[in-house]
Parts: structure tokens; sequence; C-alpha cells
């Protein structure tokens, strides 16, 4: 009889009560807002004031009694709250991790980045101090050419002088 109808049993109709689509970016920011206030010293003094106008209206105010001792409806407020607020400041936190580790992987990245680039300037750095370690001196050219020359030039270092270290005079 279903199949005269079109319809099959075994698969959900396409049309219906259709769940409400939650834009899950803005609920997790309204769960952090929550989460945010939830934390501060504004909502517990607001929440003991409260809590003092409920407790002292249902004991003293003997004509506005709603609540009576044991206060029944003012712990069912109080489970409400955490049965909502827990999950709001789980997910708010769950949020958070995520952007801690998104942050600790461009950190991560950030640095490996940085390494190689002093590596590279270290391994540059160390190049140009061996190059500049085997240039000549003004002094130690001006000796070898007096030296070729034939003349010994007027100095107190005897022209052997090169970067700041005495060269070896060749044996010809």
């Amino acid at each position: 009889m279903a199949e005269k109808s079109g319809r099959r049993l075994d698969q959900p109709r396409g049309k219906g009560l259709a769940a409400p689509k939650i834009d899950a970016d803005a609920f997790g920011r309204f769960s952090e807002g929550i989460a945010r206030f939830l934390g501060t010293g504004r909502f517990l003094f607001f929440q003991t004031l409260l809590v003092i106008i409920w407790i002292t209206l249902n004991v003293f105010a003997v004509s506005l009694q709603w609540d009576k001792y044991p206060f029944i409806l003012l712990n069912l407020a109080f489970s409400t709250q955490a049965a909502y607020a827990a999950p709001l400041i789980l997910l708010a936190q769950n949020r958070q991790a995520d952007r801690d580790r998104v942050q600790a992987e461009e950190d991560r990245s950030r640095a490996v980045t940085e390494q190689a680039e002093t590596e590279y300037l270290a391994r540059e750095l160390a190049a140009l101090r061996a190059s500049i370690g085997e240039l000549a001196t003004r002094d130690f050219i001006r000796s070898e050419l007096a030296r070729l020359g034939g003349d010994e030039p007027d100095g107190s270092d005897d022209g052997r002088r090169r970067g700041g270290r005495t060269q070896p005079r060749s044996i010809n």
C-alpha cells in the first residue's frame, strides 16, 4: 500500500519538519560571551544579590512567599543555570583550545623559518669571515711589492703583517 502512494518507509521524507539551521560560529561567539560573563566578579555580585533578595523576601515577607523554606524553586533555577552554563563554558573552552592549537602551529612554523634563516646567516657570516681572513692587507701587499722590487720597505713589522697576523716569508 505504501508503494502505491509513492512513499518508501525505509527512507526519510524530503520535506517536513526540518531542524533549524544554526550558525555554529555565531553560537560559539555567543557561548564565549556568556562564559566570559559567568567568570566575572560582576556576575557573582549580581547572583549573590539576587539570592539574598530571594531568600529575604521568602523568609520575611509573609505576603510575598512564592518559594518557602527549602527554596525548591531557587534550587531549580540554579540547576537550570548550571545545566546550560556548563556546556556553554565547555564550548567556549573548545573554541579557545582550537585557537590555541592554530596559534601554536603558526608559532612552530615561524620558529622553524627563523631557525633556518639564522642558520643561513650563520653560514654566510662564517663564509665572510673565512674570505676576509684570506684577503691581503695594504701593508702586506706593499711589503710583497717592495720585496719583489728588491728593497725592503720602511716599517717595524718588516712587511709581513696581514690582517693582524704575521705572514710567513716565502723561501725562494
